[in-house]
């Protein structure tokens, strides 16, 4: 049983996935050059991997790669996330704020218990917060929720 070249990739796990189509498929195939291609990133570029087949299944093998690049096997979109409320993202970035503000996001090995909480930060989102509430509850500001 002879091994020929398939195909070469740049990724590893690219070729994986390639790998794993094609076995889906029922041709076996091996990804070559791994071992050194994982231990040195820089070696994936340089080398590339191959996908070596059995000589009888290489035509098949490279006629369903050509067919996966051409996009025969997609599927329609249907994953995406469907956007989010007004409500969620300004919770969300209220959420940011307030980490930045009070010191969530430092950049330290100190657990967060021992961790210096910037009060400037709290005491300004907190006024933030109040001057927010007192405006709403006035008709002066209508709330977008």
């Amino acid at each position: 049983m002879s091994l020929v070249e398939i195909a070469r990739f740049q990724d590893v796990y690219e070729a994986d996935l390639a790998a794993a189509f094609l076995a889906s498929h029922g041709v076996e195939v091996d990804v070559t050059e791994r071992f050194q291609t994982t231990v040195d990133p820089l070696m994936q570029q340089a080398l590339g991997l191959r996908l070596m087949g059995r000589a009888d299944q290489a035509d098949k093998a490279r006629d369903l790669l050509a067919r996966v690049r051409a996009g025969e096997f997609a599927a329609a979109d249907e994953g995406d996330l469907p956007p989010g409320e007004p409500t969620t993202r300004a919770v969300g970035r209220g959420l940011a704020l307030f980490m930045a503000a009070t010191g969530g996001f430092a950049s330290t090995s100190l657990p967060r218990r021992l961790r210096a909480v910037h009060w400037v930060g709290v005491a300004l989102i907190g006024a933030v917060a109040v001057i927010s509430v007192i405006l709403a509850l006035t008709g002066v500001v209508s709330p977008s929720w």
